[in-house]
């Protein structure tokens, strides 16, 4: 058999073991509230991938842009009006291992950008990240401080990307004064005690396809504990695709089996927590 006979059979084989998301009936009433979909993974195929989200019963999709000159080179196509399909709104914020990219002169752009784009709904995702180790910590934490004092003179929420620097995320938090502000911590994996202390802090907790993967028994503990009105479901996508698909490639529409996933864990109907997820991000993001 060639390669491509056998690739194509091989695809034949995976479509008859992974249920579509369109099989699990949601309304469309979903949001995906993080996903990269500028990514060299599922830009090409950008209109399908919409098409597929809307099948699956999503109404919106948060679009998070890494890079400033990204969201200007994309933001026309990406934002503009598609009857039938789910609505993008936009996230921008410098993510922390590019914080040796970054210019001076970007910053007051991206203020003004956000001062003048209503699509653009949160700064972020912005954070700390010490598991990649090209940015260093000091530089990371510098511009993570300045895009939190954008978000403040703005009156935006933020979005946290935080791995293996939870404490230090914290600190830095605390400090620049966030407690009580709308801040929602993107790709939660942590337990019950790294939620309880979101929690206390009044953020909201976004949860990604890892839920759905039998070791991690902490994470679904700590799902049973967030309150119904600060839980989002997101993919991350291209990455973290949840079981049934995981180890392919992330898209919005497989966001449906997350949150059939965390409503089997909080003994919830599946369309009912799919609607309050889906209202949550569109309060959290003041989409009317």
């Amino acid at each position: 058999m060639s390669s491509a006979k056998h690739a194509k059979e091989r695809a034949r084989e995976a479509g008859k073991e992974r249920p579509l998301p369109e099989s699990l009936s949601l309304p469309r009433v979903g949001a995906d509230s993080h996903a990269h979909l500028d990514s060299d993974q599922l830009w090409p195929e950008f209109e399908s991938v919409l098409e597929r989200a809307a099948r699956a019963g999503l109404s919106h999709i948060g679009q998070v842009f890494l890079r400033h000159s990204a969201y200007l080179d994309r933001r026309e196509l990406m934002g503009k009006p598609r009857p039938g399909l789910p609505e993008l709104f936009f996230l921008l914020g410098i993510h922390p291992c590019d914080g040796l990219t970054v210019t001076e002169e970007e910053w007051p752009a991206i203020e003004e950008d956000f001062r003048h784009d209503d699509r653009l709904r949160a700064v972020g995702e912005i954070g700390l990240d010490f598991y990649w180790k090209e940015c260093p910590r000091d530089v990371q934490e510098r511009i993570f401080r300045l895009q939190l004092r954008i978000a403040a003179r703005l009156d935006r929420p933020v979005v946290i990307h935080s791995r293996d620097a939870f404490a230090d995320t914290l600190r830095v938090l605390d400090d620049e004064g966030f407690a009580g502000r709308p801040l929602l911590w993107h790709c939660f994996g942590g337990d019950e005690d790294a939620a309880r202390a979101l929690l206390n802090r009044g953020w909201h907790i976004s949860l990604p396809g890892p839920v759905t993967y039998p070791a991690n028994s902490a994470l679904r503990d700590a799902v049973r504990i967030i309150p119904g009105d600060r839980l989002l479901v997101e993919t991350d996508c291209p990455y973290l695709a949840p079981v049934p698909w995981r180890g392919r490639r992330n898209e919005p529409a497989l966001c449906a089996f997350t949150a059939a996933a965390v409503a089997e864990v909080r003994g919830e109907a599946a369309d009912e927590l799919w609607a309050r997820c889906g209202d949550n991000a569109r309060r959290f993001f003041g989409i009317a």
